[in-house]
């Protein structure tokens, strides 16, 4: 007889609509680019220049990047997931438990309140409270994020069963309280407690030490969770581990009685003789600790700023984990990685809507989409030894054994994060940790829902954005440059396609090298009087033109249409693509570079969650935030100031010589590059606020534009 669960659709898929317009496209693209490529040949065997090198090279790379790019849009899928059926095949097989870790750093810019907003709602999950633990990776080693989950966890007793008898769907605290919330005979009562705890945690940030006494922990807590640990010499990196558990399922209760499920914070032991593997480590480290003490099938990781949107999400996951016919080798199911708070023009494009809605569809018609760092849930066999689903029950002897799997000694000559767990190596542990399981055979899915699943931050000042950015394509670089990359490795070992989005990703940086020269060349050539493209008349121009409309008409009509997004939010996406061109790509090729032939450079900087009201005012008018010497932004002011020089000299070119011909392509591109840099000359020379551009950094771009232009003077003689 057939199985009841066989007998329930639990999810779907099906091709996007478009897919054989956008390959018949690709290929008509494809044409004109090696076309083009043929052009720039004949050009270096029979009048090579360095102008003509430097554009040959400009093409190439843009031609690579767009073709691994098109390897997203060979196959892009939609699932749909029919969680009313999910019921039914529960009803054969128990739920599985659940293992929740949150990652947080640095509680001055990740601050602790936050981090506890985080937890709230998913320890509010719509799932069996039972089968639920939740880990905090404390990675600062930090006592007064200890203190907030302490005063948290007193607070959820009351939260839980309030969100779950009036069915909230907001179940972070600060979302439900900030919005319009609907109010019951409790609210109030509620919300006292929330401001309460909200006001005892923030002070305690404040001034930075611990109350002797504190609501909801005894005294003998105070001083096992404090005293025995923050002794002097603590540091955040130099500390023993530190375990505590905040919520024992087995022990408390909630206010009307019912089970609490597991909260537990988490510092791993550092050491400053040994390295920290930064948050691939402190993942690594969650997972032999939780495999200890809870040991749950799946496992879900959520960065600190990384709220629940909705209760149901593990649910969701459930309906590709326990479908009968879900392929055996699904490792993890990962949810977009969505961000709130963004202003109405998204000026820093955080929201990555083409990575999120449109490069992940491709991934996830091929082998499956990559992890994100956050919102995915794993089958915990997939990334740890421990594959057995025994479930464990707290005791002093499993706590002993959890300390021993934390310390940081455990992964001596081991094969923690190389072959088990997380990957080391990158700085994008995420993006490396699915491209090596994918690899050895393990496929994923995208379950991308109507509401959002999870809402984090982003920076909201662009030296952080950058500074963001830099960092990752470091990490990208981590990961073509070794033995398991994309291009070799990759292709032998998964989809060739799929291997090919991985090198998309992992070589972004080198989008830097058309960048600069099509913010510099043409404009250095005109301000010197030389023309370097084709005449309007010429067949040339039309091949110039069909590839640049179609490029942008291309990414425009995927964000816009098949993403959903706004106009205003595709051009400042597509001018942050300029902007990090300029910045963050060469400065992430500088210091891997540096790097890897052992110049000691930054380190791991964690991205701050803090704002100041001047700031987020400036933001949500959508105006940039320069604000600091960022060196970062030098080079994205002498392009600017390079290209107003360079139309003014053509337009007075035309004007005075009649030379329009000669130099509309190379005018075009200077406007192009005046228009995308607007907001830099505003915060040059028009604004007077807190966030305008440094005067040092203005006064140096200038002087460098001026010494450019002498110097090629010389050149073009």
């Amino acid at each position: 007889m057939e199985s009841l669960s066989n007998t329930f659709l639990l999810h779907s898929s099906k091709p996007l609509s478009h897919t054989s317009l956008t390959r018949i496209f690709g290929l008509i693209y494809t044409t004109a680019i090696s076309i083009l490529l043929l052009r720039h040949c004949r050009t270096l065997i029979y009048s090579p220049s360095p102008i003509s090198t430097a554009l040959f090279l400009a093409d190439f790379v843009l031609a690579f990047m767009w073709l691994t790019c098109q390897c997203f849009h060979w196959n892009p899928i939609r699932r749909q997931v029919f969680q009313e059926n999910l019921q039914q095949v529960v009803a054969e097989r128990e739920y599985p438990a659940l293992d929740v870790f949150i990652c947080t750093a640095d509680p001055t810019k990740e601050p602790p309140i936050g981090v506890v907003n985080t937890a709230m709602p998913v320890l509010a999950f719509d799932y069996p409270t039972e089968k639920l633990s939740v880990y905090v990776s404390d990675d600062g080693g930090s006592e007064v994020t200890l203190y907030a989950f302490m005063e948290g966890a007193s607070f959820a007793k009351h939260w839980i069963p309030y969100c779950k008898k009036h069915d909230i769907v907001d179940r972070s605290p600060e979302v439900y309280f900030g919005s319009d919330p609907a109010w019951f005979p409790e609210t109030d009562e509620i919300k006292a407690m929330y401001e309460t705890m909200k006001s005892r945690v923030e002070t305690v940030v404040q001034n930075g030490c611990i109350p002797i006494k504190f609501e909801g922990n005894t005294q003998s807590e105070f001083r096992k969770a404090f005293c025995k640990y923050w002794t002097p010499e603590f540091s955040p990196r130099n500390h023993p581990t530190v375990i505590q558990i905040l919520l024992d399922n087995s022990v408390d209760k909630d206010s009307t009685g019912g089970v609490m499920p597991n909260l537990i914070y988490l510092s791993r032991q550092k050491s400053n003789h040994k390295p920290h593997n930064f948050k691939a480590g402190a993942l690594n480290v969650l997972l032999r600790v939780s495999g200890v003490m809870t040991n749950a099938p799946i496992v879900l990781l959520l960065d600190c700023d990384m709220y629940s949107n909705d209760p149901q999400t593990p649910l969701r996951a459930l309906c590709y984990f326990m479908d009968p016919n879900a392929d055996p080798k699904l490792g993890f199911v990962q949810f977009p990685q969505m961000i709130n708070g963004i202003n109405k023009k998204d000026i820093y494009a955080s929201e990555f809507r083409l990575e999120t809605q449109i490069l992940s569809l491709g991934m996830d018609g091929l082998r499956g989409a990559q992890f994100m760092g956050t919102g995915g849930f794993f089958r915990r066999r997939v990334i740890s030894i421990r594959n057995d689903s025994k479930p464990v029950r707290i005791s002093q002897d499993v706590l002993a054994s959890a300390y021993q799997a934390a310390s940081c000694n455990y992964e001596d000559n081991t094969k923690w994060g190389s072959e088990i767990g997380f990957q080391y190596g990158s700085m994008t542990e995420d993006i490396y940790t699915s491209f090596r399981l994918h690899c050895e055979g393990w496929k994923s899915i995208l379950c991308n829902p109507k509401r959002a699943a999870f809402l984090g931050g982003s920076p909201s000042s662009l030296n952080d954005n950058l500074t963001q950015m830099k960092r990752w394509y470091m990490g990208f670089l981590d990961i073509f440059f070794n033995k398991y990359c994309p291009i070799t490795y990759g292709v032998r070992s998964m989809n060739p396609l799929q291997a090919l989005c991985y090198t998309h990703y992992s070589l972004r940086s080198f989008w830097s090298i058309p960048i600069i020269v099509y913010a510099f060349l043409p404009q250095i050539s005109l301000v010197n009087s030389f023309p370097i493209f084709q005449r309007v008349s010429e067949g040339g121009f039309f091949l110039y033109a069909f590839l640049f409309l179609g490029a942008y008409g291309k990414d425009f009509l995927d964000f816009v249409v098949v993403a959903g997004g706004s106009m205003q939010r595709w051009w400042s996406y597509q001018r942050m693509w300029l902007i990090w061109g300029l910045s963050s790509c060469p400065f992430a090729l500088l210091e891997w570079s540096l790097k890897s032939v052992g110049v000691s450079t930054f380190g791991f900087n964690v991205t701050s969650k803090t704002i100041d009201e001047e700031q987020s005012g400036r933001y949500e008018r959508g105006l940039f935030e320069f604000g600091v010497e960022s060196d970062l932004f030098y080079p994205i002011s002498v392009a600017s100031l390079i290209n107003l020089l360079s139309f003014v000299k053509g337009v007075m070119e035309v004007f005075f010589n009649g030379r329009l011909e000669e130099f509309f392509v190379q005018i075009l591109i200077c406007g192009f590059g005046m228009v995308n840099s607007w907001v830099i000359y505003e915060g040059m020379f028009l604004r007077r606020d807190g966030g305008r551009m440094p005067l040092k950094i203005t006064l140096a771009s200038m002087a460098t534009v001026m010494a450019i232009c002498l110097a090629s003077s010389l050149f073009f003689k």
